[in-house]
């Protein structure tokens, strides 16, 4: 409980410090620039009421997950509306649909959407988190629930989209060949993910595939974990294209506006933290499970292919 209580805090702590000091680097907010933004916090005030509310009343934590890969969407087409669809605000909007809709196809297969809307699969670690003993009374979680699952990741989902609203700040400059090459950037990281899902995807069904059956797991299936394809060059491919794919969307941001660092990094750099603190607890969950998993961590990187992390 101490290290999780610690990763929460430093979380917390980030999104509240980052934004701030970040808010100072960049040009400042301009009126449009402002209504944009409160019609977007209006929204994010919504989605972390609906999250918790259903989370608390059914149980199943995963209501935050179920709208990551929606609201991004959201947001980037409100924004590119309020700059009247100008070319760069489009081409955003358009790459932050391929990535949510690629993202939301990839969670439905999981079970993640039921006609039930509040029902579907729950992400497994909330479900060992809410079991701790530690989170006992009801009210410890609750109030986890409430300021973590809820609040800080649906402000997480708002930040790491807004380089769009520096875009729209610098809504006259044009689109130029470096637009070009961060949208293929991005798309890159788009199908390095979908291969990376793709790759888990298959394992993961003929692994269970084979334990419903009753048959004797042998192999890599014995084993218990997926360490081919790109699995063989990071532990999580999949969690370092979702960081890169927003890092390339912050870059929309730098060339909109010709300053490498504007107050919008914010979110791509919380992004880099919870995923560092997410893949430290499920690595803990997967040693716990798979003996083999300490010498596969010891041989392979965490995030970035062939860089020690």
């Amino acid at each position: 409980m101490k290290n999780i209580s610690s990763v929460a805090l430093v979380l917390f702590f980030t999104l509240l410090v980052v934004p701030f000091v970040s808010y100072f680097f960049g040009t400042a907010l301009g009126t449009l620039e402002w209504e944009t933004l409160k019609t977007l916090i209006i929204i994010t005030s919504i989605a972390i009421a609906y999250s918790f509310i259903v989370g608390e009343l059914t149980n199943n934590n995963s209501q935050v997950d179920k709208l990551w890969s929606i609201l991004p969407i959201a947001y980037v087409w409100i924004v590119a509306y309020y700059g009247d669809f100008t070319p760069r605000l489009v081409l955003m909007a358009v790459l932050a649909s391929i990535w949510g809709i690629r993202l939301t196809t990839n969670f439905a297969l999981k079970g993640a959407y039921q006609w039930r809307f509040w029902e579907g699969e729950e992400d497994y670690r909330w479900k060992v988190l809410r079991e701790k003993p530690e989170f006992k009374p009801r009210w410890k979680w609750t109030l986890f629930n409430l300021l973590f699952i809820c609040f800080y990741q649906q402000a997480l989902i708002l930040l790491f989209t807004l380089p769009s609203v520096v875009a729209l700040q610098h809504n006259d400059t044009g689109l130029t060949v470096f637009d070009y090459v961060v949208a293929a950037l991005m798309l890159f990281f788009i199908m390095y993910e979908t291969l990376a899902d793709i790759q888990h995807w298959n394992f993961q069904s003929q692994k269970w595939k084979k334990i419903h059956a009753g048959e004797a797991l042998s192999g890599d299936y014995k084993k218990g974990f997926l360490d081919k394809g790109l699995w063989a060059y990071s532990r999580h491919p999949n969690y370092f294209a979702e960081q890169s794919i927003w890092i390339c969307f912050y870059l929309f941001s730098v060339v909109a506006s010709g300053e490498w660092i504007n107050w919008s990094i914010a979110g791509c750099l919380l992004l880099l933290v919870l995923f560092r603190g997410s893949s430290d607890f499920g690595e803990m969950l997967s040693a716990s499970k798979y003996p083999e998993y300490k010498t596969y961590q010891q041989k392979v990187p965490r995030f970035i292919p062939f860089m020690k992390s």
